[in-house]
C-alpha cells in the first residue's frame, strides 16, 4: 500500500500525490495520470500494481482532492482543468521529486491522463518513456509528430471519444514523425482497463495491455 505525500511543482507550488514505492530502492518511476473521476481507489490501486512490478509509482492528484462517480461532475472538473498547466506544473513535479532518487521515469494515463500522457511525453524533457490509454488531446496542446521518446498506445474500437477515425489519425502523426511507437487496439469499450466499471471493463483487454505496458516500461526504464 502507498501513502499519499506532497511534492513541489516548478512553480513553487506544493500539490499532493498517491506514492506507492518498489521494493528496490533503486527502481525506476512512473507517473500515474487518473481518469476523470480524480485520484480515486482504482487509480490508487493502479500505483499499487505498478510498485509490485518493480516501478515506484507516484499518481499526482490533479484535482486537487475532488473526486466523483458522475459522469457529468467528472466532465464538469475535467474541462475546468488546466492541461498545460497540470503538465508543465503537477506532472513535471512529479516526474522532478521521482528524479531525486532514481534516474528513469515514465508516464502511464487513462482517459484524461491519457491525453495528458502524450502531451507530457511531447512537452516535458523529464519523462524517459510514456503509456497512453484510449486519450488523444487537442492538437493545440500537443502534436504528437513531436514525440521524441519510446511511446505505447492502447485504444479502444468502441470508443465514441478515442474514434478510431481519431485513433487513425492519431498513428498517422506518430507515423509521420517518425515516433518509435507500439500503437494497440482491443474489441473493447472506452474505460476497458478500469475494472471498478464493470460496465466497460473487460477482462482479456486488461490483462492483455497490463502485460504489454510493463513489458514496455521493462524494455524502456531498464528495471
Amino acid at each position: 500500500m502507498g501513502e499519499m505525500v506532497n511534492f513541489n511543482t516548478p512553480g513553487d507550488m506544493s500539490v499532493s500525490g498517491y506514492l506507492a514505492r518498489a521494493g528496490d530502492d533503486t527502481a525506476p518511476g512512473g507517473i500515474v495520470l487518473q481518469e476523470w473521476w480524480g485520484l480515486n481507489d482504482q487509480i490508487k490501486a493502479t500505483a499499487d500494481r505498478f510498485a509490485a512490478a518493480g516501478f515506484t509509482a507516484l499518481a499526482p492528484d490533479l484535482f486537487a482532492g475532488r473526486v466523483t462517480e458522475d459522469a457529468d461532475e467528472a466532465g464538469h472538473m475535467m474541462n475546468g482543468l488546466d492541461w498545460v498547466g497540470a503538465t508543465n506544473q503537477d506532472i513535471c513535479g512529479a516526474a522532478n521529486y521521482l528524479k531525486q532518487s532514481m534516474d528513469q521515469v515514465g508516464v502511464v494515463g487513462f482517459c484524461m491522463g491519457g491525453a495528458l500522457t502524450v502531451i507530457a511525453s511531447a512537452k516535458l524533457a523529464q519523462i524517459d518513456t510514456a503509456v497512453c490509454f484510449y486519450g488523444i488531446p487537442p492538437r493545440d496542446h500537443a502534436d504528437p509528430a513531436g514525440i521524441s521518446l519510446p511511446f505505447q498506445a492502447h485504444f479502444a474500437n468502441q470508443d465514441d471519444w478515442c474514434t478510431p477515425t481519431a485513433v487513425d489519425e492519431f498513428e498517422q502523426s506518430l507515423q509521420s514523425g517518425g515516433v518509435s511507437h507500439e500503437l494497440y487496439r482491443y474489441d473493447a469499450q472506452h474505460g476497458f482497463f478500469n475494472n471498478q466499471r464493470p460496465e466497460v471493463y473487460d477482462d482479456a483487454a486488461a490483462t492483455l495491455s497490463w502485460r504489454r505496458t510493463v513489458d514496455f516500461f521493462n524494455a524502456n526504464l531498464g528495471a
